[in-house]
């Protein structure tokens, strides 16, 4: 195993850990509680950033560039969610009027 340069070793890795816990967690809270579906959307990419940022975190804290290269492929994957979710998003509000999710049982006929 490869030293740990010194600016990595400024920030211990558990601050990361709780830090990516947090935002986690607060995405789950927020695609639990919301309905409405961009809060939904958002919390999920916020989930998505705290793997991200966990993941970056040991990739630099080990040395080890596997972790980086896994947050490429993240983002790149999010960016087309992204994409597609907000297609799909624009599409119930023009059918609907809304993008609350408790309401996305007429869509069903």
């Amino acid at each position: 195993m490869q030293s740990i340069p010194e600016i990595i070793r400024t920030i211990p890795l558990t601050h990361y850990i709780l830090l990516s816990s947090a935002l986690f967690a607060i995405g789950v809270l927020g695609v639990l509680t919301r309905r409405n579906a961009l809060i939904v959307f958002m919390a999920i990419e916020l989930m998505l950033n705290a793997v991200n940022l966990l993941l970056a975190a040991f990739s630099s804290y080990f040395s080890d560039p596997a972790g980086q290269i896994f947050v490429f492929f993240i983002m790149a994957v999010a960016a087309a969610e992204v994409a597609v979710g907000l297609a799909i998003i624009v599409m119930i509000y023009r059918n609907i009027q809304t993008i609350d999710i408790g309401l996305l049982n007429k869509l069903r006929n």
